[in-house]
């Protein structure tokens, strides 16, 4: 049962090239990890930047909890991501180098019951690596159909 909620960023295996994934923890609200847990959430247009050496992800929407009051979250406010130093020491430096960023790619709830967050250090296709990746999935679709 804890583990049924799995929220995937689908845009992006088509606009980046996934080269490292890491498991971030997240810093939430009471009313936040509640949302997440009936499924309101999505990562489709989040990123993770670097504030004052922390990392961080914003943009990622969680919605409102229905039963919450005054206390409700702001459903866009950024989230602090909790990984070890020595990883936040080698993203910084790899997010140095020209063309690489941080995309969230799944959130899910792990064994414990804790808000995760999967991100990976990607880079950007350009349009025709967006053509042959488009090529190769109905190709390999026809394939399977047994149409080829």
């Amino acid at each position: 049962m804890a583990n049924q909620i799995h929220i995937r960023n689908k845009k992006a295996g088509f606009e980046y090239f996934l080269l490292e994934k890491f498991i971030a923890g997240m810093v939430l609200s009471g009313t936040e990890i509640k949302s997440i847990r009936s499924g309101k959430a999505s990562i489709n247009e989040a990123y993770c930047a670097f504030v004052a050496g922390e990392l961080f992800v914003k943009n990622m929407h969680i919605a409102e909890y229905d039963y919450g009051t005054y206390n409700n979250h702001d459903p866009r406010r950024d989230r602090k991501l909790l990984l070890t130093a020595r990883e936040l020491k080698k993203l910084r430096t790899k997010l140095d180098e020209k063309g690489l960023t941080l995309v969230p790619t799944h959130l899910f709830i792990s064994e414990k019951g804790f808000a995760k967050l999967e991100i990976a250090l990607a880079k950007g296709k350009k349009l025709y690596d967006k053509r042959e990746t488009t090529k190769k999935k109905d190709i390999q679709r026809e394939m399977e159909r047994g149409g080829l």
